[in-house]
């Protein structure tokens, strides 16, 4: 797909302001999409959109096709019928900064406990056949997540290889004898995800008459404890105890002697291959039915990638192993036709690496990523300094993995960063947030995107995910209502226009 000379930001549903102490799709993801459309932009790029588990990261996700039921909002469960005002009388003081998951999960599921006993008691007609219609549409993915997760409520949240062995190994009579006991919450969990892409899909729709296009987010692998390993243990390298043989994981490098074990259970791409990829090509049927562009985390695992003995306690001892390759792609194109993807290419290369991710880009006409933040260190050749780039690539001021620029400038970065940045932009750094991104605007990148605690110029405190670190802060930063003012609108509506990026 040729992408147009555009630009967007970079914000995640929970980061919205509201009541209910995460952001949700109520009034607040509303008001954001007419700002974005007031400023003149394009996108509104966003992390996975799927149930978290591990960490509350959304990159560990209890299935790569549901919805995360903590983004619906409870005002509109009103609207539907579903709930009552008083229901939200007795809604917690959240902090307005953050959000603190373990009390907001454990709200969130008694509202959506009475939402669903509310629509089985007093749904009318029409409610109930689209209810039954989302679930037969739905089925080939919904029916085994809605068992995974009341499975998982009935075992007190342990990870499926935890449980019994007979529902363990999937045995027919096990698996019906659960859905028997418990019919009522697995009706729960698909009600919770009818809500979600009702209420979804509801905002994709605003956005798009607004003339702003979502760019979702695909992490290349799946959790261990997630309902598609789960359901599919024969899509993934596993004994016959069903334990994973090889796990995911990258080499030593610059900032690990040891590399990083990510854990995830590998696929097993030559069973994949012989039905021709389907799980992945509902999975990106999926991915495009959630957004309008696709961005795939790690993608240079589809070229290689570093399988580590599932047992090794570091990620010294992996090899490199090829992936599928255009093989899968072209599975995809011919299922789907032209498609709206961006490689996530960032990382450490070997020429033979780089070469061939290069070559699958440029084979489907996937743009790759260059982030600002990186482009100050090794010298004028660098890749990530704009005077480098080719058109064809996404240009990011930084990412959700990234400090903000004024972190970065202040805490993360090197003095000699700091030092070639105001050479290179000819400028003294004072408001050094939007010095980058006027510069991600002003390159050749067809795509410029900035994050909205950049735009805010906000500091170190309003990083969203630190790698390597887990829990606290990461994932809970929150935009303060009324932040986003009608000025920073006019000021990035003025650099669009100048720079050429507006509709």
């Amino acid at each position: 797909m040729k992408f147009p000379r555009r630009s967007g930001i970079l914000l995640h549903p929970t980061s919205l302001p509201g009541r209910f102490g995460i952001g949700d799709l109520g009034a607040a993801a509303y008001r954001f999409v007419d700002w974005l459309a007031q400023a003149g932009q394009s996108y509104w790029q966003m992390l996975p959109l799927s149930p978290t588990g591990y960490a509350d990261s959304p990159y560990q996700t209890l299935s790569a096709f549901a919805g995360n039921p903590m983004l619906i909002n409870p005002e509109k469960l009103v609207e539907a019928g579903h709930l009552v005002e008083t229901d939200l009388a007795t809604a917690p003081s959240f902090p307005t900064e953050r959000v603190d998951y373990g009390p907001v999960i454990q709200y969130k599921n008694r509202l959506l406990d009475q939402a669903f006993a509310r629509f089985r008691a007093r749904a009318s007609t029409d409610q109930q056949e689209a209810f039954a219609r989302f679930c037969d549409e739905q089925a080939f993915w919904l029916d085994e997540f809605a068992l995974f997760m009341a499975l998982k409520e009935a075992h007190a949240l342990q990870p499926w290889h935890e449980w019994e062995p007979e529902i363990v190994t999937r045995q027919p009579g096990a698996l019906a004898h659960w859905r028997d006991q418990l019919s009522d919450q697995i009706e729960n969990q698909q009600y919770r995800q009818w809500q979600f892409f009702e209420q979804w899909l509801a905002v994709k729709r605003y956005a798009n008459d607004r003339g702003i296009r979502i760019v979702g987010d695909i992490p290349i692998f799946v959790s261990m404890d997630s309902a598609d390993v789960w359901a599919n243990p024969h899509l993934f390298h596993f004994d016959e105890t069903l334990q994973p043989t090889i796990i995911s994981g990258v080499p030593p490098d610059y900032f690990s002697e040891t590399g990083q074990l990510w854990g995830h259970p590998l696929y097993r791409w030559d069973v994949m291959a012989q039905n021709g990829y389907a799980w992945w090509i509902d999975r990106f049927r999926m991915a495009f039915t959630q957004a309008d562009v696709t961005r795939i985390d790690h993608f240079r695992g589809f070229y290689n990638y570093w399988e580590i003995p599932a047992d090794a306690e570091t990620a010294i001892h992996g090899r490199w192993v090829y992936g599928p390759g255009s093989e899968l792609f072209h599975a995809v194109t011919a299922a789907m036709g032209d498609v709206a993807i961006i490689a996530e290419d960032l990382g450490e290369f070997d020429a033979e690496s780089r070469a061939g991710v290069d070559a699958l880009q440029t084979e489907f006409g996937y743009p790759g990523m260059k982030v600002l933040q990186f482009a100050f260190g090794s010298g004028v050749r660098d890749p990530f300094l704009p005077h480098n780039f080719v058109a064809d690539c996404m240009c990011y001021t930084g990412t959700h993995d990234n400090d903000t620029i004024v972190g970065w400038y202040w805490a993360t970065s090197r003095h000699e960063e700091r030092d070639y940045a105001r050479k290179y932009m000819g400028r003294d750094g004072s408001d050094i947030a939007w010095d980058l991104i006027r510069l991600a605007w002003s390159s050749v990148a067809h795509t410029a995107i900035t994050t909205v605690q950049d735009l805010l110029s906000l500091g170190h405190e309003a990083r969203m995910n630190t790698p390597g670190t887990i829990g606290p802060p990461n994932w809970c930063w929150r935009l303060r209502p009324g932040s986003l003012t009608g000025d920073i609108a006019a000021r990035l509506l003025e650099l669009t226009a100048v720079y050429g990026r507006k509709a």
